[in-house]
């Protein structure tokens, strides 16, 4: 079998016998295996195992079954391709190096193989550090729909009108991914803030992408309510929860106290005149949901036990995490509601993410929805904290 080179000159391509190395090499890459590559080759052979479990008749029957395997074959798949690039450059790699250790070449197959062999020796680096990057932990809740819940916080009215335009923000930022946005719950205001909001973003991946916004968003400018032209400072909390499944927090209804009421709001056609306000209440921690935006009882049950499930396994989940001995504290926040995380400074144009130290003068831009420039700084700077905490 022959070996094939490209001139670095000319580009034409020369075929070299190919020394035969297989099997010596097979022996000694065996030896020096490191252990993630001996986990990189058992998430290829977990892939190939599921891919063949997906083709199972009685797996294909199985919707529940059948979706997980997709979302973990989803998972794999961007892993298990770098690997066999990685394998296909490192084979590069030692052939060129073989080339040249062969003394019966003449200079031109040298200067080829030494060129080949350089090439090569910088594509394995590269995919060896892109590989680093993607064995790392995934968050189990990356793939899944967000709760998000904004409440006014200091600044009265101005407050309650910032939490407007930090919900219409998302709601734009959502409608560019092709996401979904239901309003869940709203106690509106009269000049058209809100005092607090919650509403779900469904879509592939919003957790991932949105969970960094967890946190006290404050804001600096000229108040609609201000006829004196101050700058005012008011702040927003924003908690963003990852939809948990019923499989993952069931709710024993001994547990729950639920309650009917009649609907309030800014007035006018906002106040519901039929008793369809939900507050379910539970009674091991007195954590209180309420729900009131549909007409129809039920629906604001349903979307309520949504909620209250939400949150429940994000205490619960925050709770593990903390009992983690050396827990990772990342740059980017612990996600705690009472941390400080960005501000939005209006009458400079700028906005500025305390964490990681990013300012961008585009204020108009972010209220508008273009948050992809900030949320891949945070997703880069918890990559590289990960990867810190790994060495």
């Amino acid at each position: 079998m022959d070996f094939r080179l490209k001139c670095c000159g000319c580009g034409r391509e020369v075929m070299v016998p190919r020394i035969k190395i297989e099997k010596k090499y097979q022996k000694g890459h065996k030896g020096r295996k490191t252990a993630m590559f001996d986990k990189l080759q058992g998430i290829e052979d977990k892939l190939e195992k599921i891919n063949s479990s997906l083709c199972d008749p009685e797996v294909v029957s199985n919707q529940e079954e059948y979706k997980k395997l997709m979302r973990e074959a989803k998972t794999l798949t961007p892993i298990v391709e770098k690997f066999r690039e990685y394998k296909k450059a490192n084979s590069d790699l030692t052939e060129a190096k073989e080339m040249l250790a062969d003394s019966s070449l003449d200079k031109e197959f040298r200067d080829m193989a030494s060129e080949e062999a350089t090439k090569a020796q910088k594509k394995t680096e590269e995919l060896k550090e892109e590989l680093k990057v993607l064995l790392l932990p995934k968050d189990p809740n990356d793939y899944k729909n967000v709760i998000v819940e904004i409440r006014g916080g200091a600044g009265g009215e101005e407050a309650a009108l910032f939490a407007g335009s930090l919900f219409r923000m998302y709601s734009m930022y959502a409608e560019r991914k092709g996401w979904k946005t239901e309003i869940m719950n709203e106690n509106p205001t009269e000049l058209g803030g809100y005092k607090e909001i919650s509403f779900m973003i469904e879509g592939e991946g919003a957790y991932s992408r949105l969970k960094f916004e967890s946190g006290v968003h404050r804001v600096q400018r000229v108040p609609e309510t201000e006829s004196q032209g101050r700058v005012h400072t008011s702040t927003v909390t924003v908690a963003v929860l990852p939809e948990a499944e019923e499989v993952e927090f069931t709710l024993d209804p001994a547990d729950l106290q639920i309650d009917v009421f009649r609907s309030s709001g800014a007035g006018g056609q906002k106040v519901n005149k039929t008793s369809s306000a939900i507050r379910v209440t539970y009674l091991p921690t007195g954590m209180v949901v309420e729900c009131q935006d549909e007409r129809s009882q039920y629906k604001n049950k349903d979307k309520a036990l949504k909620v209250l499930r939400s949150r429940l396994l994000e205490e619960k989940t925050a709770k593990q995490n903390a009992e983690i001995a050396g827990e990772r504290r990342s740059q980017v926040g612990t996600g705690d509601r009472s941390e400080r995380i960005r501000t939005y400074n209006f009458p400079q144009g700028r906005v500025s993410d305390h964490r990681i130290g990013l300012t961008l003068y585009k204020i108009e831009a972010i209220m508008n929805g273009d948050l992809d420039e900030i949320i891949d700084a945070l997703v880069t700077a918890d990559t590289a904290e990960k990867l810190k905490a790994e060495d």
